[in-house]
């Protein structure tokens, strides 16, 4: 597994990410479409102890749709929403692929919270779908 690099706009935050992906999914819950100006959010959920990050983030905590206690990480200087991070999912983080210095470098692989999407989203058909929130990923055994 090759080391993952992504950041923020400005560059005043930056992670590294030195495991696979759990899970690459694309979200359409009310929240991501406005995260994302309208469409969805693509997220790579990771095992948090892969994850290293260099520089302060802030944290925005709100209840989330599926009844996890969210906090969304973004950079204070320029804004860019970076992670989230569920109080019921301790051993999880979830990165905004379009962060990645290469976000060639994964694929999207579920659509969530389908039934929220706008009439007019175009959904990946040849992707796995949920109307809400999904079953969380397994972490890998060791």
């Amino acid at each position: 597994m090759k080391v993952m690099q992504g950041g923020c706009y400005c560059g005043a935050v930056r992670y590294e990410v030195s495991a696979e992906p759990l899970m690459v999914r694309m979200c359409w819950c009310k929240v991501c479409q406005k995260l994302a100006a309208g469409s969805p959010t693509v997220n790579m959920v990771v095992p948090k102890a892969a994850v290293k990050v260099t520089g302060k983030l802030q944290d925005h905590a709100a209840l989330a749709d599926s009844g996890n206690h969210m906090h969304r990480y973004f950079c204070p200087v320029c804004g860019v929403h970076v992670m989230g991070a569920a109080d019921e999912r301790p051993a999880f983080l979830v990165l905004r692929v379009g962060t990645l210095d290469d976000p060639s470098q994964v694929t999207p692989q579920v659509n969530i919270w389908t039934a929220s999407a706008p009439a007019w989203a175009k959904i990946d058909s040849s992707l796995q779908s949920f109307p809400g929130q999904p079953p969380p990923p397994s972490l890998p055994v060791k």
